[in-house]
């Protein structure tokens, strides 16, 4: 089937050439990259199985203090203020004050 997609000049030109160096039309060259993007997974097409529960969610590490170490239940207002705490120390310093 023919069709007509705008690309990027710079995207055409790298599968122009990856065609020319392994001796292959460019047609097979694309098509074997579509091919390949679309058998990854994509998390935009995931269908959540109820409503507000999320498939494909990413699952952090939970890292566990010490015993005896206290706990801080911090907001994201504390942990903004601390970042930018930490950021103006490290200016300060890079300023010689």
């Amino acid at each position: 089937m023919k069709t007509t997609l705008d690309l990027p000049e710079d995207l055409v030109r790298e599968m122009k050439l990856r065609a020319v160096l392994e001796g292959r039309k460019l047609r097979e060259v694309a098509t074997e990259i579509f091919r390949r993007g679309l058998a990854q997974p994509s998390l935009q097409t995931a269908v959540p199985t109820q409503p507000g529960v999320i498939q494909n969610r990413v699952k952090l590490p939970l890292i566990q203090g010490l015993p005896g170490t206290p706990k801080f239940n911090l907001t994201p207002e504390d942990i903004d203020q601390i970042l930018l705490e930490q950021e103006m120390k490290r200016f300060n310093e890079a300023c010689g004050h």
